[in-house]
């Protein structure tokens, strides 16, 4: 099976990816992580305002399958959340990398993006 890994983009071991964009960076989780996870049917997201760290939990999304917990791949003060996922959870299934995002963040330091898995080795990780 083969699964989107965009190439603007830099991914966690744990299958969520980032998108910078000056200074600001739009989170999600990927084609592969929604594909195990199954019907997505919940969301839980931090507040705007509320600050995320790299590495460390921000969320949940709950499937019908399991429940799994969604880590920071950057530091940062959340901007923006996507608020249309607590009404359409579905939308982490139809479109993980576009109307699936789920926080937009204020970076706190780009120099953590160099710490992350580029598109070839996220794809070389779930190959």
């Amino acid at each position: 099976m083969s699964f989107d890994v965009p190439e603007d983009r830099r991914y966690l071991e744990s299958h969520e990816w980032v998108r910078p964009d000056d200074g600001t960076a739009r989170v999600g989780i990927t084609d592969f992580a929604q594909d195990e996870l199954g019907d997505v049917v919940f969301v839980e997201l931090p507040d705007e305002g509320e600050e995320v760290t790299a590495g460390e939990e921000f969320g949940v999304v709950e499937s019908i399958k399991a429940v799994s917990d969604i880590y920071a791949p950057v530091s940062g003060t959340v901007t923006a959340v996507n608020e249309r996922l607590f009404d359409e959870p579905e939308l982490v299934n139809e479109d993980p990398f576009g109307d699936g995002w789920m926080l937009e963040v204020e970076l706190t330091d780009e120099d953590e993006l160099e710490d992350l898995l580029s598109s070839d080795e996220y794809a070389d990780q779930i190959a």
